[in-house]
């Protein structure tokens, strides 16, 4: 009971995963008819394509139209085309939530084909048929990764091409896929659909093979992985009824032996349908066949002769592998190679996203590190940069220290020399005062020998006035005489003039006296010079010792004044005679006019 509840849940599992794997294999085609479709390529179709691709599907994959719910379904987006997600949920709901795996798969394939292929499909330079580039297309859908916008990787693209290079006989190259594989992961890592059709059909890898071994390689690899082909070729067949070898064109599959008039595929003659109670064995020599097997099944048994021993013992191991694996329940090799490969590419996805998460934490951690170590440098840049700014400023106060030490050294020592300098100066100074001491001394007895020179001057200067004074007294007088005699002479010319002859001789003896009169008074001008040069002389000494007691004066007034000048009077303004200038004050010349004036009236009265 317990066996039977695990088989059940065990093929409820394998129900599953078929229906998704069914669905994640139809949608490839779906897809690249939704984007012939797009002819802007913006990512949206109009909601008329929509309708007549969502009935073809539904026509080719054998599911009733609903028009009703097509409509139901965009009658809340009537504003323009409908994009890929709008589409999804119809798609899902109405088509592949209710496909079986009832029809012909080919049909779908070749009516996505016909709407993506007139689109995208670029002929130019082709070697191949529009059949051929159909089964790669078909070969693209099956290998491509599950992403859209779809794609095959480079390790499919290799695993195609090395398949199609032992399909048509040839011997793979490793270097020449390398060097393309190098190319291409320059530009990008995986290729379209379109893109690989190019890349085969212009023999890129089939250099050497004619169009129809490239074309059979094709068909080939289509028929292996595609159709699920494990084998194919003719052999001789018994007939149930007949007994008779008749030569057919056998396919092998994972589940079934099919068996055709020839390798076209045009007639099929019937089907050996494999399960687990099935087994295939090799078979004697008999009625001249060497090389029989047969597949002996729960109603009947098929005797089957291959062209060789070889051939014989291929087939032997395809039908055996085919039995074991629905022994085992599992699927096609190459599927099961395929998931494989695309789960190890998950896992290397995963471990490379893992490593690059790991990375990125570690970079992270790195860059916090980093971090850590730049906010420490900068720390320790900004502790530096504060130590070497302290002991900056340090040193700048050290220096400024030594420069106010040097300045104050440099003061003091100018202040002593100032001081210096100043005692120095004031040691001169005192000389100097001591000197001008001495000098002043000097100056004031030469000053009083000049006082004395100059009191002697004026006491010369007072004789010679004296003098002059005398003199001109005597002039007076002399003149005086004279105008006496003058008027007596008037007195006598005007008597007789015997009085007249009498006073001639008179006046003779009178012009003789006057002239030796003239000569005294000659002398007396002489004299007079005299004393006049003397009294320059003198006034010359007294204008020497004014000026040298004025020039002392000067000094004494410089020299701090610690010596008065003792200065001679005010004298007045000098009265000039008719001999020149004379020194009589006011009072003597009042008082000689006087003694003259008296002086010249007593003749007058005497007369």
């Amino acid at each position: 009971m317990r066996k039977n509840v695990q088989l059940h849940k065990l093929l409820l599992v394998a129900q599953a995963a078929s229906s998704m794997a069914l669905r994640d294999e139809l949608l490839k085609p779906i897809w690249h008819a939704f984007t012939a479709l797009d002819l802007d390529k913006s990512g949206k179709v109009s909601k008329s394509q929509l309708k007549v691709l969502s009935h073809n599907l539904c026509t080719v994959m054998r599911i009733p139209h609903d028009p009703v719910a097509l409509e139901e379904h965009f009658k809340h987006d009537d504003q323009g085309p409908v994009s890929t997600q709008g589409y999804m949920p119809y798609l899902n709901k109405f088509i592949l939530d209710k496909v079986q795996d009832n029809f012909d798969r080919q049909d779908f394939n070749r009516m996505c084909w016909t709407l993506c292929a007139r689109k995208n499909l670029n002929r130019t330079h082709l070697l191949i048929s529009d059949e051929d580039a159909f089964k790669i297309w078909c070969i693209f859908n099956f290998l491509s990764e599950e992403k859209y916008p779809l794609a095959i990787v480079t390790e499919e693209i290799e695993y195609f091409l090395r398949k199609l290079t032992e399909a048509m006989g040839g011997s793979w190259v490793e270097e020449r896929f390398e060097d393309y594989k190098l190319e291409l992961s320059i530009k990008q890592q995986s290729l379209s659909a379109w893109e690989l059709i190019t890349l085969v059909g212009r023999g890129t890898f089939s250099k050497g093979m004619d169009r129809q071994t490239l074309s059979m390689g094709i068909t080939e690899v289509f028929h292996e992985l595609i159709l699920d082909v494990f084998k194919q070729g003719y052999m001789m067949k018994k007939g149930h009824k007949r007994k008779n070898w008749t030569e057919r064109w056998f396919l092998l599959r994972p589940d079934s032996i099919s068996y055709y008039v020839s390798e076209d595929l045009a007639e099929k003659k019937g089907d050996i349908l494999l399960d687990g109670n099935c087994c295939v064995e090799s078979l004697p020599d008999k009625e001249g066949k060497k090389c029989l097997f047969y597949v002996k099944c729960s109603d009947k048994s098929y005797e089957i002769n291959a062209s060789d021993k070889k051939r014989k013992q291929e087939w032997i191991q395809a039908i055996q592998m085919c039995l074991s694996l629905l022994q085992l329940g599992r699927t096609v090799p190459h599927r099961e190679s395929l998931q494989k490969r695309r789960d190890l590419r998950q896992k290397q996805q995963a471990e490379q996203e893992e490593l690059e998460l790991r990375m990125r934490e570690l970079q992270t951690a790195n860059e916090n590190k980093q971090h850590q170590l730049e906010a420490m440098r900068k720390k320790l840049e900004e502790a530096a940069t504060n130590a070497a700014e302290e002991e900056r400023i340090r040193l700048q106060t050290q220096t400024e220290q030594q420069d106010r030490y040097r300045m104050d050294l440099e003061r003091e020592k100018m202040v002593r020399q100032e001081m210096e300098e100043q005692v120095a100066q004031k040691s001169s100074e005192l000389e100097q005062y001591l000197q001008r001491v001495h000098e002043l001394e000097d100056m004031y007895h030469r000053l009083e020998d000049a006082l004395e020179d100059e009191k002697r001057a004026r006491q010369d200067e007072e004789t010679v006035r004296r003098l002059q004074a005398r003199l001109l007294e005597e002039e007076a007088v002399k003149r005086a005489e004279l105008e006496q005699i003058h008027l007596h002479q008037q007195r006598a010319i005007s008597e007789t003039e015997v009085e007249k002859q009498e006073l001639r001789k008179e006046g003779t003896a009178k012009e003789n006296a006057l002239q030796a009169a003239m000569l005294q008074l000659e002398q007396l001008e002489k004299e007079r010079q005299g004393a006049l040069e003397q009294y320059q002389e003198v006034v010359q000494k007294l204008e020497d010792a004014a000026n040298n007691t004025r020039t002392w004066k000067h000094k004494v007034a410089h020299h701090e004044g610690l010596v008065r000048l003792v200065q001679p009077g005010s004298k007045g303004p000098q009265k000039i005679t008719n001999w020149g200038p004379a020194a009589f004050t006011e009072a003597e010349l009042s008082l000689r006019k006087k003694d003259w004036q008296e002086r010249k009236s007593q003749p007058a009265e005497n007369q």
